[in-house]
């Protein structure tokens, strides 16, 4: 039997694969999920800590039912994907004795989801996947799996979010489509190509897995394959918006910005989906005042647009364009566009994409369980090409700026695995030189700059005024910097060590180094960072 689970900045949702009706489904956990009549079995990405010490928490529909994200109080968490992986700047409490994380906390999340999927559905053992947002470090990767890590199940894997909705929108005759992937933390656009040939191919990797089980048997299969043609993401959602509108009505109406007024300001979003004016009422039990916070359409996007909102959209939708173009393919190609999330229901975001294109292209029926039903796919056989989203280079010192900066070695774009090494060729910098370093790094997007970092009790996403580039070390620890034992000594003037990198198909980031003086191997196949 196989799982998925798409992991929310607001909500998370499972899906399994039911053999008996041969269709997938989502599922309900009781006491963590809800459901409306508008969406499938949702669980809030809620989390109240009770007792840290003992891992005592209180997730999804639990932390509603009691009351518990009404309330400003430290133990309160929501919207802690975004912070996951990321160099948060700002307050991050101390709980019963303990400094408390985001990695934790979405630790403590998964954790408590899994182990009330393995008691509700004991075949959770022979498959899991999980989703990941296309934007997102190598080190979101390998905390998710590292969450996994201890559990009793044959395989777990991972795929890009917007890859998994194109095939949960079961438009794989399309050829070429668009998701725009729009949830409460991350706005990502993937262009996506679907190959229906009944010709055995040979995978480019899953991005992970696990377990004594191989995929030999599934290999034998001749499954669909999906490869991503085009990428842009940022760190923009529902949350953002919720944020602006209580600011909105804290500046209009005097009020305090709390929890409470940014739930209802997330209510009053929610209701404009489906209607052009919407109003809640706001009780201060403190002066015993009611306050009617009402919001139209037309006021509705003036916020948006005071906060940039669709001139960020654009970037990203330029960027992608851009990268298709490059490969011979203008929007005239695109065969369909699926929009998943919730933030993709608001009207003028789907009034937005129809500037670009024309509604016989546009999907918008699924966007909450596409995620997670497109993931089952690849556990059941489904061949997932994929290319590096960031590029990969080493640190430098910039005589120029007089601070270190970094030089791309694998560009972003590359398929993987890689055909050719990338070589490097490498001089000692001073007289009797005994080895040689090298820093290697995850470079970010340097076309759009964002920060997570804490505004009150709010963790929120910045928009850079300067274009930086986001750089996550991989191996700047101590034992794992050096590269080359220079024997004899090593002297500048000449190249000294050659240095080939590679990306093989499971992922991993390998180097091999040779001496040059002494035409010695000094490293050979030596692995840098899983980069999945």
């Amino acid at each position: 039997m196989s799982y998925a689970i798409d992991f929310g900045t607001s909500n998370t949702v499972i899906a399994r694969w039911n053999p008996v009706t041969e269709q997938s489904e989502i599922i309900n956990l009781p006491s963590l999920s809800y459901q409306t009549a508008q969406n499938p079995d949702l669980i809030p990405s809620l989390l109240y800590v009770e007792q840290a010490a003992e891992n005592k928490v209180c997730v999804g529909q639990q932390v509603r039912d009691r009351g518990l994200d009404m309330q400003t109080d430290p133990r309160f968490f929501r919207s802690f994907k975004r912070g996951i992986g990321s160099t948060v700047q700002g307050f991050l409490p101390e709980l019963d004795g303990q400094s408390i994380q985001f990695e934790q906390v979405g630790r403590w999340f998964l954790q408590t989801i899994l182990q009330q999927l393995q008691m509700t559905y004991p075949d959770v053992k022979d498959s899991l996947v999980l989703t990941v947002p296309v934007d997102s470090f190598e080190t979101y990767r390998h905390w998710l799996g590292q969450v996994c890590q201890d559990l009793q199940v044959d395989q777990v894997r991972m795929i890009d979010e917007p890859t998994a909705a194109a095939l949960g929108y079961g438009k794989a005759d399309q050829d070429v489509l668009l998701v725009v992937d729009f949830g409460g933390g991350t706005f990502d656009l993937s262009l996506v190509q679907i190959n229906t040939s009944q010709q055995k191919t040979q995978p480019l990797g899953f991005i992970l897995k696990w377990g004594d089980k191989n995929l030999a048997d599934t290999s034998k299969q001749r499954p669909q394959s999906a490869r991503v043609l085009a990428k842009a993401g940022q760190n923009l959602g529902g949350t953002d918006i919720d944020h602006w509108l209580s600011d909105h009505f804290a500046k209009t109406q005097n009020l305090v910005v709390t929890p409470l007024t940014t739930r209802l300001a997330e209510r009053l979003k929610i209701q404009l989906s489906l209607q052009p004016k919407a109003t809640e009422v706001y009780f201060n039990e403190e002066t015993f005042e009611s306050y009617e916070l009402t919001l139209d359409r037309e006021q509705f996007e003036q916020i948006l647009k005071e906060h940039q909102f669709f001139d960020r959209l654009d970037d990203s939708m330029t960027q992608v364009l851009q990268q298709a173009r490059r490969q011979g393919l203008g929007v005239e190609d695109i065969k369909a566009v699926l929009l998943v999330g919730g933030t993709s229901q608001i009207p003028a975001v789907q009034t937005w994409v129809h500037q670009y294109f024309d509604g016989s292209r546009i999907c918008s029926s699924r966007p909450f369980e596409a995620i997670a039903q497109g993931a089952l796919q690849v556990a059941r056989g489904l061949e997932v090409k994929d290319f590096l989203y960031h590029s990969y280079g080493i640190r430098y010192w910039d005589r120029r700026q007089n601070a270190h900066s970094w030089h791309p070695i694998i560009p972003a774009g590359l398929a993987y695995p890689m055909t050719e090494p990338i070589e490097v060729t490498l001089g000692a910098s001073t007289d009797a030189q005994p080895s040689i370093e090298l820093i290697l790094g995850e470079l970010g997007n340097t076309n759009s700059g964002t920060e997570v970092f804490f505004d009150g009790d709010r963790l929120i996403t910045r928009q850079l005024s300067e274009v930086q580039t986001l750089v996550q070390p991989l191996n700047d620890r101590d034992g794992s910097r050096k590269v080359a034992q220079l024997t004899p000594l090593g002297y500048p003037g000449s190249d000294r060590i050659k240095v080939q990198f590679w990306v093989d198909n499971q992922r991993t980031l390998r180097i091999s180094v040779e001496d040059l003086l002494t035409q010695d191997t000094l490293l050979k196949n030596q692995i840098v960072a899983q980069l999945s």
